[in-house]
């Protein structure tokens, strides 16, 4: 038995996830032998998940995304760091209920890739995600040796908002230590920098950008491609039309200036996880995430860790707080079924207050249906 899924968002983390599978689990086969693989997709959870397979967590002070010094993590083992730019730059740094759509910046994400390089790393895979941002990496790239002036040859101001003045961008300062790393962009979406696939326009919403907004970043992103292609060649055109440029508000076009290779998050970070040999002793996998949707099947992780195990012929199951899938389109998946939480607890509000106990019971009939 593996246990393999992803947090319940605003819920449980995927550490408690397969905790209270567990113990619902063993509720009815007291000697399971089960073992858990916390994963993640490359957002908001990824350290975490590193850590919990044996990573070294480390912790850094660096800017938020509105400049006040937040306490950001990023895990090591060997020469190999996972860092997680919502760590720094994500939406949970901001104050509830505030938005700064058009002034957030990635610099704190620029100076935890830096702290990872002075920790020895030569592998970092970054994962971006439930971002705060939408600057186009401009802030990260800044905090990496990067100048981007406007007509007065002073620094722009922070945000893809301020991107609209820039006139110059000077990258012959960028940290050299770039060109002998091997930097993994780990991502579940591969948008485009601008245009209607574009991170303003699909993303920039849910970081508070009204419709004008959003008009306003996606023109200074367009702006600051072109101004970029001016200084750097016509390698930052192509990488604004890469997939994974509008990754995390554009961080993705940031990182592959930096030289970062794409990947799909799942497949990335099941690699570093180790999760092919914990499979091999496994004859059945539970995934899962918050909410099973339309979503999961588009490189989400429970979707990522279903084509890997069904691959190696094992079954799979998953857990959810809802399930918006239909029986067809989760067997295309490889998932042999779902269970929600709301086959338990009808009440939502309850499933996400009281995710974990109902968890458990939701465990229960997994075992009920497949160990016994």
């Amino acid at each position: 038995m593996l246990i393999a899924a992803d947090k319940f968002k605003g819920s449980l983390t995927a550490v408690q996830v397969a905790e209270r599978v567990t113990t619902g689990l063993r509720r009815i086969v007291p000697t399971l032998q089960a073992a858990s693989l916390p994963v993640a997709d490359g957002g908001d959870g990824t350290v975490d998940a590193a850590v919990a397979a044996g990573f070294e967590r480390r912790e850094v002070r660096v800017a938020g995304p509105l400049g006040h010094e937040v306490t950001a993590a990023f895990a090591l083992r060997d020469d190999t760091a996972v860092v997680e730019m919502a760590e720094a730059s994500g939406l949970q740094r901001l104050p509830a209920g505030v938005f700064a759509p058009l002034t957030a910046s990635t610099y704190g994400s620029g100076e935890l890739l830096r702290a990872a390089l002075d920790a020895g790393a030569r592998t970092i895979v970054f994962g971006v995600g439930g971002s705060a941002t939408t600057d186009g990496g401009a802030g990260m790239l800044s905090a990496l040796g990067a100048r981007f002036l406007d007509a007065e040859g002073e620094p722009v101001p922070p945000g893809g908002g301020g991107l609209a003045e820039l006139a110059s961008a000077d990258l012959s300062a960028l940290d050299p230590r770039f060109a002998s790393v091997e930097l993994v962009l780990a991502s579940d979406v591969d948008n485009p920098l601008t245009g209607p696939k574009g991170a303003p326009a699909v993303y920039g919403p849910q970081k508070g950008a009204s419709p004008d907004d959003v008009e306003t970043l996606d023109a200074a992103l367009a702006h600051y491609a072109k101004v970029l292609e001016d200084s750097a060649g016509a390698k930052a055109a192509e990488y604004a039309s890469a997939p994974g440029a509008g990754a995390a508000g554009g961080i993705g076009y940031g990182a592959l200036l930096l030289g970062a290779r794409f990947r799909p998050g799942i497949e990335v970070m099941l690699d570093v996880l180790g999760f092919a040999a914990a499979l091999e002793h496994a004859d059945l996998v539970i995934t899962g995430e918050g909410s099973l949707d339309e979503q999961t099947l588009h490189g989400k992780a429970p979707a990522g860790v279903a084509t890997a195990a069904r691959a190696a012929g094992k079954e799979v199951v998953a857990v959810c707080g809802r399930l918006a899938l239909q029986p067809q389109a989760l067997g295309q998946a490889g998932f042999r079924r779902a269970y929600p939480l709301t086959d338990v607890e009808p009440d939502i509000a309850k499933c996400i207050t009281e995710a974990g106990p109902i968890l458990e019971k939701v465990a229960e009939q997994i075992a009920r249906d497949f160990l016994v």
